[in-house]
């Protein structure tokens, strides 16, 4: 649980009072606490972090339930608005949020699973029992419910999905010498 408090601290611009890091530190304890063998222990662990949950969640306005299984990484862009996140969602390694973000059900069961390399943009949305694929990007203001493959970008509310766009790939393979 340090390890991983000291990598958040240091991704969020080593402010303590950052809502970020602050967030990510509760939901770390919570984790923590909730993996506590010992009843006793455990029961007075998840109070307390109820008690923060009370406090200082309902300041920062990011909600990460402690089930939330997050990969290494994980980086709250800007915890301006409000980020909240179901507790079955799984999100893989170095996934990048935005404010305003939602990811969650879609009134029915299951939750989203994020690949690697994601990034999330501003005031979007992903429901449902989906699976974003790695390296895929969501743009601003984007509405995702149907599966992204990986090297995606996804824009637009209903989101379409643009394979990574070819033109780029096309000039990082030319020659030099070619003009």
């Amino acid at each position: 649980m340090w390890r991983e408090i000291c990598k958040d601290y240091e991704t969020h611009g080593r402010r303590l009072s950052d809502p970020a890091f602050v967030s990510l530190a509760i939901y770390r304890y919570g984790r923590w606490a909730m993996q506590r063998e010992n009843r006793v222990l455990r029961w007075f662990a998840n109070k307390l972090y109820g008690l923060l949950c009370i406090l200082i969640l309902n300041v920062t306005k990011v909600w990460i339930p402690p089930s939330v299984k997050l990969g290494e990484d994980f980086h709250i862009i800007h915890a301006e608005g409000s980020l909240s996140i179901h507790p079955e969602v799984v999100i893989g390694d170095r996934c990048g949020v935005m404010h305003n973000v939602t990811i969650g059900t879609n009134m029915g069961p299951g939750a989203p699973k994020i690949g690697d390399d994601v990034f999330i943009g501003v005031n979007s949305t992903v429901l449902g029992r989906i699976r974003i694929g790695n390296r895929v990007r969501i743009g601003a203001n984007t509405a995702v419910s149907t599966n992204v493959p990986d090297d995606s970008i996804v824009v637009g509310s209903p989101a379409r999905i643009y394979p990574n766009l070819p033109i780029f790939a096309q000039k990082a393979k030319k020659p030099k010498g070619d003009a």
